[in-house]
């Protein structure tokens, strides 16, 4: 199985056992069910009750993005992994202080460690690497989610100050802006960020892990927050490090970005060039070290909700992911 990335206005519905995606001129595309991992909609496409009766039934979640390719909602068939013993573990893990803490800062561990790692490929990049170290020393001895939270933010702060000693000329950056991205790089590190955030609920969805209840950002309304929890161990390994390549080696130029009253955001040549690039990042093994055999990084992403769950229900403490290689 895999993910399918539907870029083109029309309309998706049930044909027998399979989905039949027909473009506003004419064309169609057939997906057989059984091949589907997920489906990614971005284009402007219309559907009835019946195809989201055939998704639940196949168990396939669905996730939608809005005009400039930002992650909107999803689509979850019902539950079909639930454990009532690991949900109250999940919220006893949440209302111990000391419990949640010790989550909280294992996440921004593993996240700190791939950022250093990033920036251990490009000279100068030494002085922001202490700074972000540093940070970290801090988080050590934060007592609190949110003195963890303002180390982490510093640290991140570096760590983006330092992406101009390594990415080319035409691709300036000085700081993150989320909302809207205001350049073509904080456009595609919010578009890859949400390309993960997506990927890591599905991989949730096929866990018992209730997605809703998170440890170092707080669980809010409308939203799966334990997949930005998690997300945090990932993106410099998987987002980041892909944007630096893409820009690096020319395969994204300024021209496959768009600009609007809205700020920046990748037009559909350029999203197609990132979507491709991700499928193949999450496709690439590695031999782990632990299974002794290869695995993808999207059996990583899985493999790390397997750790939590291990860790919720006592059975081996939580190890944050990092790199070897």
């Amino acid at each position: 199985m895999e993910p399918y990335y539907i870029l083109s206005s029309g309309t998706i519905r049930r044909n027998e056992n399979t989905i039949l995606v027909e473009k506003e001129d004419g064309a169609k595309k057939v997906i057989p069910i059984e091949n589907v991992d997920a489906l990614h909609v971005f284009g402007q496409v219309t559907m009835n009750k019946e195809f989201l009766v055939f998704l639940a039934k196949a168990g396939k979640p669905m996730h939608v993005y809005n005009y400039y390719g930002f992650y909107s909602g999803s689509f979850l068939p019902k539950d079909g992994n639930t454990s009532g013993e690991l949900l109250v573990r999940q919220v006893e893990h949440y209302l111990n202080p000391e419990k949640r803490l010790f989550l909280a800062f294992s996440f921004v561990e593993g996240a700190i460690f791939h950022a250093c790692r990033n920036l251990r490929e490009y000279p100068g990049t030494e002085p922001f690497i202490a700074e972000i170290e540093k940070e970290l020393d801090k988080a050590r001895s934060a007592r609190t989610i949110a003195d963890l939270m303002g180390c982490e933010g510093r640290a991140k702060e570096a760590y983006y100050q330092a992406f101009q000693c390594f990415l080319r000329e035409d691709f300036p950056f000085e700081k993150r802006e989320k909302h809207p991205p205001s350049n073509p790089v904080n456009a595609l590190l919010s578009f890859g960020n949400s390309l993960l955030y997506a990927t890591i609920l599905s991989e949730c969805y096929r866990t018992s892990l209730n997605p809703t209840i998170s440890y170092l950002h707080e669980p809010r309304e409308r939203r799966f927050s334990l997949c930005l929890d998690i997300a945090e161990i990932f993106k410099p390994l998987i987002v980041d490090s892909l944007i630096f390549r893409l820009i690096n080696t020319g395969i994204l130029c300024p021209e496959d970005f768009a600009r609007d009253f809205e700020g920046c955001y990748l037009n559909d040549q350029g999203r197609k060039k990132f979507l491709q690039a991700f499928e193949e990042k999450l496709k690439t093994t590695i031999k782990h070290r632990r299974l002794k055999r290869k695995v993808s990084y999207r059996t990583i992403l899985r493999l790390e909700c397997y750790k939590l769950i291990r860790h919720f229900l006592g059975d081996e403490l939580y190890v944050p992911f990092k790199a070897w290689w």
